[in-house]
């Protein structure tokens, strides 16, 4: 499972850099339950069919990292992850028909118009299940979905225990061409403090299967701010990480939310550790630019070699986003929604108890989720585009929203440029980038661009 972590309400301070990892906008904590429950067929009437991304989540780990706070839970009683797969495959059938009815309406193809450009499994950990039930995973995907898993990019995420050889031998054979693995830390010690019981040895030989497996994209997730880490042992497990020559490196910083493990630090702004993480990324940074990777966002880097994934490169936070399972999202234009969302135990089991006692006739409506207004498309389009180091292609902005992206942001804009995180591009620029420092500060450019509603909404959310 990757280190990603949830944001918390966001407030205007610039005093730390680490306020929110916004890796969706707006947050599932900004949902709320739908009373019109509008039905799939009518939200996905209008919307593009032509190039959808598919995300299948599966909510099992085999252990919860204490930083965690992913939609998870830890192993499966007996028949759990068979009774998921069944409502995986209801669901799956009817928002398939629920698409085919758009297509049909708009083409008169009988649903011929419905096709996935790229597809992700995600979770918790997906090779938390069996090689027959990653089978049947991929055939929920190409046959109920009608994905074509190895004529398009296949993302899986994996821990090194679940990475074995028979799993691995299933992925690799339907077509995934990139595998995430988070080993978090190379230092058995830093892994146990990070609650994440793991021994190097079996990091490697997992890295050594996902190597033979032949799998074009090895992703490697590493964490730095861990306590006792320091710059020789950061660099140890850059350099362990390297010796594999992955094709990707996520460096996450540390992040301890309430309701995880590591539930701690909570007694107000800790300066110390904020300093410590922004050296430590600096420091990491550093180390992989100078090693041949090039940066793509705060935490994403590329070795300059690797193979390309496809036109949106695992951008999978897009308009026209599939979401199969309860801890998944879809995106429409107007409409972002889920099932519901918790981070506790206790609550998480019940959700997932719901989700797998669900007729089909259940999935054909939207039930939690939060309505797209113009003001917010814009804001959403700015944060994905703006915290990538390619930046915001100012005249796609004009194309699509009919204004400069200054119209619109201005004040923002100017506090982000005074900072010295925003690039110079002149008074009208083509192009809106951030600079080196604005980067290391996404996690707190990405709360500034949130709007006063969703700020609200996610202050409201009651946590569970």
């Amino acid at each position: 499972m990757t280190a990603t972590v949830t944001p918390t309400p966001a407030t205007t301070t610039t005093a730390s850099p680490y306020q929110s990892y916004v890796y969706a906008y707006p947050h599932k904590t900004a949902y709320r339950p739908l009373s019109d429950r509008p039905a799939l067929r009518t939200l996905w009437a209008d919307e593009p069919k032509d190039a959808l991304s598919l995300y299948l989540h599966v909510p099992f780990c085999e252990v919860r990292c204490g930083f965690c706070n992913l939609f998870t839970r830890i192993g499966a009683p007996d028949g759990l992850t068979t009774a998921y797969l069944d409502a995986l495959d209801r669901q799956a059938g009817a928002v398939r028909d629920a698409l085919e009815d758009g297509a049909q309406g708009q083409d008169g193809a009988g649903g011929r118009g419905v096709r996935f450009a790229t597809a992700a499994f995600g979770g918790g950990t997906p090779t938390f299940l069996t090689a027959a039930e990653l089978t049947r995973l991929c055939d929920i995907a190409e046959h109920r979905m009608g994905a074509d898993l190895r004529a398009v990019p296949l993302s899986v995420e994996a821990s090194p225990a679940t990475a074995t050889a028979d799993r691995l031998a299933v992925l690799a054979e339907r077509g995934a061409t990139r595998l995430s693995l988070g080993v978090q830390s190379f230092v058995d010690s830093e892994a146990r403090a990070a609650v994440r019981p793991q021994r190097r040895a079996d990091v490697e030989a997992a890295l050594a299967r996902v190597r033979e497996a032949r799998i074009p994209v090895l992703n490697i997730d590493l964490i730095y701010g861990i306590d006792g880490q320091t710059d020789a042992t950061w660099l140890h497990s850059l350099d362990a990480a390297l010796a594999w020559r992955p094709e990707e490196l996520y460096l996450y910083p540390l992040y301890v939310r309430p309701l995880t493990g590591l539930d701690r630090r909570r007694g107000g702004p800790d300066p110390a550790w904020d300093a410590q993480r922004l050296h430590l990324y600096r420091l990491g940074r550093d180390h992989l630019l100078a090693h041949g990777y090039t940066q793509q966002s705060m935490r994403m880097f590329r070795r300059a070699d690797a193979p390309p994934q496809g036109a949106d490169d695992y951008a999978c936070q897009t308009d026209g986003m599939i979401g199969l399972g309860c801890g998944a999202r879809s995106y429409t234009a107007g409409l972002h929604y889920s099932f519901d969302y918790a981070v506790g135990m206790h609550e998480i089991r019940g959700i997932i108890d719901d989700y797998v006692s669900r007729p089909a006739a259940d999935f054909t409506r939207a039930e939690h989720g939060r309505r797209m207004t113009p003001d917010e498309a814009r804001r959403r389009h700015l944060l994905q585009s703006l915290l990538q180091a390619e930046g915001l292609d100012t005249g796609d902005y004009r194309a699509r929203f009919g204004a400069d992206p200054a119209d619109h942001f201005g004040p923002e804009l100017d506090r982000f440029a005074e900072r010295g995180w925003l690039a110079d591009g002149g008074p009208r620029p083509t192009r809106l980038r951030l600079t080196p420092e604005g980067l290391a500060h996404s996690d707190a450019i990405g709360p500034e661009l949130f709007s006063p509603a969703v700020r609200a909404a996610m202050a409201a959310y009651e946590r569970k």
